[in-house]
């Protein structure tokens, strides 16, 4: 999901709001996830512990070639640590909230605590091929953000599916149509679905659920490191 601080997301998602509207769709398990920023990640991890949700710090990382990707860590160490590699890669520009709006950092109350002047709208200058390496360095997991889309996602930018990137499975929007992963290159891949949420009536209800070892943020991200789709099945809606 993204928060206030994304310059595309709802003024409205703000960390606390985010929690609670996860609390009322029956979600247990979260990220937030904003463009190329992990600065909302302290406050809404803590909001979601106050409904008992299972919360992953995260990034959605522009790469250079200007696919989304979905990368979330197990602690906020961790998460800041790659937010400072993108930070140092993010090219010396700055947001202008007229055009693409307010970049806005809050509490877990949602306290204003500042904005984020960095023009977060735009390609790091991480290549597709880095992200993996530098990700499970820092112990994170990632995969390719809603591939079936035309913009922003790596069938619709690099034009096929490439094993080699070594991706065990990637995540396809709501609107995914039907017959999109019959072909060839994307046969047999694994898929989940996420709300991708940029405002508060996008999170979506429950539609998934995996079994874990133990209900807690390391057994999440486990699982997402090395997927066991035995373990996973969609929910009836």
């Amino acid at each position: 999901m993204h928060s206030c601080l994304s310059p595309c997301g709802s003024e409205d998602n703000t960390p606390a709001n985010l929690a609670g509207m996860c609390a009322l769709a029956g979600i247990e398990a979260a990220a937030l996830t904003d463009h190329n920023t992990v600065g909302n990640c302290a406050a809404f991890c803590e909001a979601a512990e106050r409904y008992g949700i299972i919360a992953l710090p995260g990034m959605e990382l522009t790469t250079a070639e200007e696919v989304h990707m979905v990368c979330v860590f197990g602690d906020l160490d961790a998460a800041q640590a790659f937010e400072a590699e993108v930070f140092r890669r993010l090219p010396p520009l700055e947001n202008d909230p007229r055009v693409f709006g307010p970049q806005v950092k809050m509490d877990s109350k949602d306290t204003v605590l500042g904005e984020e002047h960095r023009m977060l709208s735009t390609a790091t200058g991480i290549g597709i091929y880095e992200v993996p390496g530098l990700v499970a360095a820092l112990g994170g997991a990632c995969w390719p953000a809603h591939i079936d889309r035309p913009s922003f996602s790596l069938i619709s930018n690099l034009g096929l599916w490439d094993p080699d990137l070594g991706f065990s499975f990637a995540e396809v929007s709501r609107s995914c149509p039907p017959d999109f992963l019959d072909r060839p290159d994307l046969k047999g891949l694994p898929v989940i679905t996420a709300s991708d949420a940029h405002y508060l009536d996008q999170v979506m209800d429950a539609c998934q659920q995996i079994t874990l070892t133990e209900k807690n943020p390391a057994a999440l991200l486990n699982w997402l490191k090395r997927p066991d789709f035995k373990a996973f099945r969609p929910l009836s809606s």
